[in-house]
Order: structure tokens, then C-alpha cells, then sequence
């Protein structure tokens, strides 16, 4: 059913929607000042989604008859709590597409997810500049300032496999 124009619809990624999800994709590194470490392929996308065992899980908000924005998500494991949680891998929204409520609609989603399947929480990793951390605070999401991520990659990760 479409939605009212000007209201976003938010559904599960198909495989059609892979080219423009992965365009988004780049426009998010670039938004993040870092095009060229963006090195996502449409057969790598829609392998990682639509495998008949997916790790990976999306959504897009339709706004318009247009994608407007996306959420690439996974599960993550609470060993305290004994459950699954979601892990927002990337949320993103165009740029004309902000300030519609698309990517409240998409968190929304998510967050339906979370407790219609009995998750404990909803995670994601925000850059210190970016703006929509106050959207982010105002949703009611928490800073775990407490928590340092860390990360292990290229040759580091090749001695430490060794």
C-alpha cells in the first residue's frame, strides 16, 4: 500500500533496491569524510543480505516512490542479559530526505524488531561530529562513554590470525 506523499514507507531491502542502497553507502562515506575507504560492491551487498543464511538484514525508507534512506543491520548476543540485541551497522538518510522523520521511521523499525522478538537493546556508533547525535539523544539513545571501541585490522589482523 503506498504510503501519503511525503511519508516515508519503511520495508525489508529487496534485491532490486542493492544498487541504490550501495550508492547511498558511498554517499555516506563521503558525508563521514572518508569516500575512499568506501569500498562496498553491489554483488558484495546483495551476497550479504539475500545468502539463504544472511548475516546482514536491511531497510529502506521509500519516500515518494524514491529510496530516501536506509539501516544495514545484524544481530549482536548479550551474554548478561541472555539474548539478542540489533546492531545499526549504517543508518543514512539523503540529504533531501532529512527533516521528513525518515530516519526516526527507520529506528522505529528497528526498534519494533527489538521487542516484537524479545531483544534487549538497540546499538549503534555515531561519530563525535556528526549532528544527529542530538536526534539520536532526543530518541532517548544513551552514550556509552564508558565502553572504548577498539579494532583490529589489515596486517595487525594478519599477525594476530598467524
Amino acid at each position: 500500500m503506498p504510503s501519503e506523499p511525503g511519508t516515508a514507507t519503511i520495508r525489508p531491502a529487496r534485491p532490486e533496491d542493492v544498487p541504490a542502497i550501495v550508492a547511498m553507502v558511498h554517499e555516506l562515506a563521503t558525508f563521514e569524510k572518508a569516500p575512499d575507504q568506501c569500498h562496498l560492491t553491489e554483488p558484495q551487498l546483495h551476497t550479504a543480505l539475500f545468502d539463504p543464511a544472511p548475516a546482514l538484514f536491511g531497510h529502506v525508507a521509500e519516500l515518494d516512490g524514491r529510496l530516501a534512506g536506509y539501516a544495514l543491520w545484524f544481530l549482536n548476543f548479550s551474554t548478561w542479559e541472555g539474548v539478542h540485541g540489533v546492531y545499526l551497522e549504517d543508518i543514512y538518510v539523503r540529504p533531501e530526505a532529512r527533516g521528513t522523520g525518515v530516519g526516526r521511521r527507520l529506528l522505529a523499525e528497528l526498534a519494533r524488531i527489538c521487542v516484537d522478538r524479545g531483544y534487549a537493546r538497540l546499538d549503534l556508533q555515531v561519530l563525535h561530529w556528526n549532528p544527529a547525535r542530538d536526534v539520536y539523544a532526543g530518541l532517548g539513545f544513551t552514550v556509552q562513554d564508558e565502553w572504548l571501541p577498539y579494532r583490529l585490522t589489515g596486517i595487525p589482523l594478519a599477525r594476530l590470525a598467524r
